[in-house]
């Protein structure tokens, strides 16, 4: 059984996702900054008494269309690798269009 140092282990904020600085003495913290702490209070505190979960998410509807959106561009890109590797494209030419997918799902990885 392989054991992690206590400096050594990263997380995620469990608002935003974004990689933890290693942490030192005490508890490990579980958010990045003290507005993500805030959003997660606030999102707990809006669903308690509700069926919804507290892990949920809830989007706006614009926000909800603009995801449904970049999932759709994000498919058609990756199609396109797909399209240009079965006729036989050059490196460059799927370097590009990888390189493009790369973004657009880094960009779709700020869910919240």
């Amino acid at each position: 059984m392989r054991t992690v140092r206590r400096d050594q282990h990263r997380g995620s904020c469990q608002w935003c996702g974004k990689e933890l600085p290693p942490h030192g003495r005490g508890r490990p913290r579980k958010f990045c900054s003290a507005s993500c702490k805030q959003r997660a209070y606030e999102q707990r505190n809006n669903v308690s008494g509700t069926s919804i979960p507290a892990d949920a998410v809830i989007l706006s509807p614009q926000r909800a269309n603009a995801l449904r959106d970049g999932l759709f561009e994000l498919r058609c890109s990756a199609e396109d690798v797909a399209t240009a590797s079965k006729e036989g494209a050059a490196s460059e030419e799927l370097t590009q269009l990888c390189a493009e997918l790369v973004v657009l799902a880094r960009e779709l990885e700020e869910l919240r």
